[in-house]
């Protein structure tokens, strides 16, 4: 068999570059928690009752193909194209398939989860989504046995301090993310540099995870405070995409420079890479003395984990996943903001001033200041607030030329309540946790639950 040619520039630029006839369209994941509504804590993934057993009857029920890891089911493409999958600690996360809009992307999201919901509820489980799983110990989770997530765990181990969060957020976390597109190279720099300067804001106010282990943490998203300890190289903001300029040739040149944590071979299975950069591996290749293909560089991108994650599409993952009755928010607020140029001008000319330095700072701050946080020398709350005038002029523009049905824009008015109030869905929920819901995990599994 002859060996692959080795990676040269064309092919490291191809991944992140649209699909041919690429359109806006909007896709939607969710990331949910199945819990015991007795006790809040997460499912294992073996057993009866298990996540194992939920994805199993998922593929009976809902037929589509299944997706193993060393025999092992741990997700289910689904025959109109969506999927349901497994993240580490069993979380389960449903992807829709990329609508025109808005509107019809919420819808699928919305019945396929009251779908799920009613199936998990025949294992006596509650489907949660949210930016965290409240109860239950990290020393509890039963590891999904994906071989992938063993070979991340040894990599985050190794660094000390710096992936010392990383299994929180592997087991623990939970999101609400919105996938993009952009059409070609001017378009990738407008949509991206955009995406990347409002990030820190977006994040601030969508904090959601103030419980941890059944009580609060002190903190309005643990989630956000755990993700800046997982090696924070391939985490969060993304440097390059703060310049006015930013190209694809930027974003290769910045994944060269950091690490692979696994590849697969040809037996299915993971491998933790070699130390050192991408860049280092072309140049000193893998052990077995072959040079990284193509998938490996496709694996390399797909661990990169930057508030917008950049292949052929705009993965917007940093924030926080809303509770249950507001998931439609973050993708209206991201696609009016994204898909109108006018605001997506707007929005780049309010924030685009602002240093790397400002972002990592805003970013520590956030955590537990939310929308008090301070973007420089700029609140956080009144940024938010402009943000969501011009996403909805986007959405408003968008419903005017019917690519959206005309209750899109009012996804963002629970946003714009938290902008007005600084009241987030963190506080909201500590308010609940310490009100109507009595500190007990069964009514916050009831009240939360879809």
């Amino acid at each position: 068999m002859s060996r692959p040619q080795p990676l040269g520039r064309a092919d490291l630029l191809a991944p992140l570059t649209p699909a041919p006839g690429a359109v806006e369209r909007v896709g939607v994941e969710v990331e949910c928690a199945l819990l015991d509504p007795a006790t809040g804590t997460g499912a294992r993934y073996s057993g009866p009752r298990g996540v194992r057993a939920v994805l199993a009857a998922v593929l009976e029920r809902w037929g589509g193909e299944p997706e193993h890891d060393t025999g092992q089911l741990t997700g289910v493409r689904l025959p109109d194209g969506s999927s349901v999958t497994l993240e580490h600690g069993g979380q389960i996360e449903y992807s829709s398939t990329p609508a025109s809009g808005v509107g019809g992307a919420v819808d699928e999201v919305r019945a396929a989860l009251e779908r799920l919901a009613d199936l998990a509820a025949g294992f006596g489980l509650a489907l949660v989504p949210g930016g965290n799983l409240p109860f239950g110990r990290l020393a509890d989770v039963e590891w999904v046995p994906m071989t992938r997530g063993a070979a991340m765990r040894r990599y985050f181990a190794g660094l000390g301090p710096a992936g010392e969060r990383a299994p929180h957020v592997m087991a623990l976390s939970l999101s609400t993310q919105a996938t993009l597109d952009f059409l070609g190279p001017e378009d990738l720099t407008r949509k991206l540099r955009m995406q990347t300067a409002v990030a820190p804001v977006v994040s601030a106010l969508l904090v959601n995870s103030p419980l941890l282990e059944g009580r609060p943490c002190g903190l309005l998203s643990h989630r956000s405070w755990a993700w800046l300890r997982t090696d924070p190289r391939r985490g969060g903001l993304l440097p390059p995409a703060l310049r006015p300029d930013v190209s694809a040739e930027d974003l290769v040149d910045w994944a060269l420079g950091i690490p692979l944590i696994h590849y697969r071979t040809a037996d299915g299975r993971y491998h933790r890479a070699p130390d050192g950069t991408f860049a280092d591996l072309l140049r000193d290749g893998l052990p077995d003395g072959t040079g990284p293909t193509a998938a490996h560089w496709a694996a390399h991108l797909s661990q990169l984990w930057t508030d917008t994650r950049v292949r052929r599409t705009l993965e917007l993952r940093g924030a926080d996943g809303p509770p249950a009755p507001h998931l439609a928010a973050l993708p209206a607020l991201w696609t009016g903001l994204t898909y109108h140029p006018p605001s997506r001008e707007a929005a780049w000319e309010l924030t685009r001033g602002h240093t790397a330095e400002e972002h990592r700072a805003a970013r520590a701050e956030l955590p537990a200041r939310g929308p008090d946080t301070r973007l420089g020398d700029t609140p956080v709350r009144a940024l938010a607030a402009e943000l969501l005038r011009l996403a909805r002029t986007g959405l408003e523009a968008r419903v005017a030329a019917g690519l959206e049905p005309p209750h899109v824009p009012a996804h963002l008015d629970p946003l714009d309540e938290i902008a007005a109030t600084g009241r987030t869905f963190a506080h909201q929920c500590l308010e609940r946790w310490h009100g109507d819901l009595r500190t007990d995990p069964a009514r916050y599994v009831a009240a939360h639950r879809i």
